[in-house]
Parts: structure tokens; sequence; C-alpha cells
């Protein structure tokens, strides 16, 4: 996967997750409408896949794990997530946010994706498609969709303080 199935799944969460309408759009009308904005077949199958993984996700329990835990990443998620993305989940965690079950579910998202590095306004996006799909999460996803639909961006020396 490029990032160019990133770009697919902030269409679609973008133009429909967020809709307040009572239908969903099928498969076909879906692939069929990212075709007309200019995806390619191969990003919109990965993207639909992605998301069919992130629904069938069981839902993340309240807390995982102890809270004073601090979490050590792999080299390979180093890589992926630089230090000021992952200055924005322990922002996140520390705030209430997120939880340590879901930032796993926003990392493990996040390494599916397989793109070189995933950048804030990217992961914003990832976390806030984990939220959303997340049944417990309403103010919390509602929170972060101020921080993701937000111009600029907060240095990261302000997550960590």
């Amino acid at each position: 996967m490029k990032e160019d199935v990133l770009d697919v799944l902030m269409y679609l969460f973008d133009h429909y997750m967020d809709d307040d309408s009572d239908s969903e759009p099928d498969r076909q009308d879906l692939q069929a409408r990212l075709h007309e904005a200019g995806f390619p077949s191969a990003e919109i199958d990965q993207a639909l896949g992605w998301l069919d993984r992130l629904v069938s996700e069981e839902p993340v329990p309240e807390r995982l794990g102890s809270e004073a835990a601090q979490r050590v990443y792999t080299f390979e998620e180093q890589h992926r997530l630089n230090l000021e993305a992952r200055g924005f989940l322990v922002f996140l965690e520390q705030n209430g946010l997120l939880t340590t079950g879901t930032r796993e579910l926003v990392i493990d998202r996040v390494m599916e994706l397989d793109a070189d590095e995933i950048d804030l306004h990217q992961l914003k996006w990832v976390v806030l498609m984990v939220l959303f799909n997340q049944p417990d999460d309403n103010i919390a996803y509602s929170r972060l969709e101020e921080v993701v639909m937000a111009e600029s961006v907060p240095a990261l020396t302000e997550y960590l303080h």
C-alpha cells in the first residue's frame, strides 16, 4: 500500500463516514464514486479492505495495561511514526482521548498502511477513523475531530508539557 491508500481513506471518511444520512452507499456504488473522484482501482480495493478490517475489530477494552507503563516502539514503528507523531499519541493519551487499547489499534492501523512515513496530519485522520469505529468514544471522537480539522498544528513541545 502507498500513501495513496490513505488519501482514499481520508476522502471516504470526509465524504461518507461522517454523513448524517441513514443510508450507506453499497460497495459497488462507493467504488464507482471513488473511480469518478480519480482514485486507482488498486488503492480503492486496499482502502476498502483496510476499512473492513478496522470495522471488524472488536471494541477495545476501556483499559489495557497499567497507566504507569510506557510504550516502547519497535524500529519499524519509529521509522513510520516520527517523534512528532509519537508525541501526538502521548498527548492524546495524557488528555484522555486515547486509551492504551485505542492507541495500540491506531498503531496497528498505521503499520498496515505500509507507507514509508505517516505525517502528523495523516496520523490525525487514522486516529479519527479508529475512534469513529469505537462505540464508547463519542466524546473523544468529537474533541479529536476539532483537532484534525484545525488548520494549524501545535508544536511537539505543546504535546509533551
